[in-house]
């Protein structure tokens, strides 16, 4: 771009972050981000030049689901060329999910897409909402060589910047409420701004930006747990127009050898059922065949979702499902790392 600031846009689409409480009733409402450089003037010290765009009304990230992403993604495509860097304000409940699904509906991104949010509201005393707002805006204006830093959908809180396909919501009540336990930090924000450049997504950017729409939520997601049934586990695998399943394993992917589960299994993946294998840890990863529980369902054909994220294996099953992808290079493509979402 000609101007030497950079254009960041910041999309507020709901949550915590945007609200501010009316300090006679104790209500909370929406903030109006017009007013945003009035009530934050610390932004006007940011050599960046800030516009906002607000959705009409804002979505409680409970309620948060593939229309939005969409909307939230058109956002983006309709700015793109306009601005450096987007900034997306979201309720932190689901941001993880969003964060991953924006990250393989954008394909060949170049610039950075940052979510954030905030345990408590702006207007709050202790609030965490200025913090990660002001970084994350300051993230998104980094400039090398006039262009920018972050090449990929990241997350920001509480001083640190993630892959967003890699973290997870860990804590609901503290300021650190998010992690990412398979992969480093992007960028630790202390006196400096501190870039782990050898992690950064390098996108081809050779390639024109587009905008990837069609999700399949015709999935189901089964955490393994001692004494799960038969019947529970059939009816999930009968349900009508079901494609496919998530599967939360114990430890590296592990499950239990009951004949009758490996038999719902292997006729699901006959009759087209796309099976992912992820663990129910918080970290670590998948490797099918370590033990002899696990070497079954590598022979039947689990595909494994290696070190993913719970809500990153979502979203690319979804996500690949909406492609069209055929069965027969189905599980190589899942297994393929497309957004760095996969070590």
């Amino acid at each position: 771009m000609t101007n030497s600031r950079p254009n960041i846009l910041l999309i507020y689409t709901g949550g915590t972050i945007g609200m501010v409480k009316d300090f006679e009733t104790g209500a909370l409402k929406a903030f109006d981000f017009k007013n945003l450089l009035d009530r934050i003037p610390e932004l006007k010290q940011l050599d960046c030049d800030i516009e906002t765009f607000s959705f009409a009304e804002p979505i409680d990230s409970s309620n948060m689901n593939p229309k939005y992403w969409v909307e939230i993604a058109e956002v983006i495509e309709s700015n793109y060329d306009a601005f450096d860097g987007f900034v997306v304000l979201h309720g932190s409940d689901t941001m993880s999910y969003t964060a991953s699904a924006l990250s393989f509906m954008l394909e060949h991104l170049s610039k950075p897409v940052i979510f954030t949010g905030s345990q408590l509201p702006i207007g709050d005393l202790r609030t965490d909402a200025k913090e990660n707002l002001i970084t994350s805006i300051h993230v998104a204006s980094l400039q090398r060589f006039n262009k920018p830093v972050i090449k990929e959908v990241t997350l920001y809180f509480e001083y640190k910047l993630y892959r967003g396909n890699r973290t997870t919501k860990i804590n609901a009540e503290h300021f650190e409420a998010f992690a990412s336990l398979n992969y480093p930090e992007l960028v630790t924000s202390g006196v400096h701004l501190k870039v782990n450049y050898d992690c950064l997504f390098r996108p081809n950017i050779k390639k024109k930006f587009k905008v990837n729409r069609n999700f399949d939520t015709n999935i189901a997601l089964v955490k393994l747990y001692p004494g799960i049934s038969e019947a529970l586990l059939r009816t999930v695998f009968s349900t009508i127009g079901l494609k496919g399943v998530i599967l939360e394993s114990y430890g590296a992917g592990n499950c239990t050898t009951e004949s009758w589960f490996l038999a719902i299994l292997q006729e699901a993946i006959l009759n087209g059922i796309q099976i992912i294998n992820v663990t129910q840890c918080s970290g670590g990863s998948v490797l099918m065949g370590q033990y002899q529980s696990s070497e079954l369902l590598l022979k039947i054909g689990i595909i494994s979702g290696k070190d993913m994220t719970t809500e990153a294996a979502v979203c690319k099953l979804m996500y690949l499902l909406g492609q069209n992808v055929s069965s027969k290079v189905f599980k190589t493509i899942y297994e393929t790392s497309l957004r760095g979402e996969m070590t």
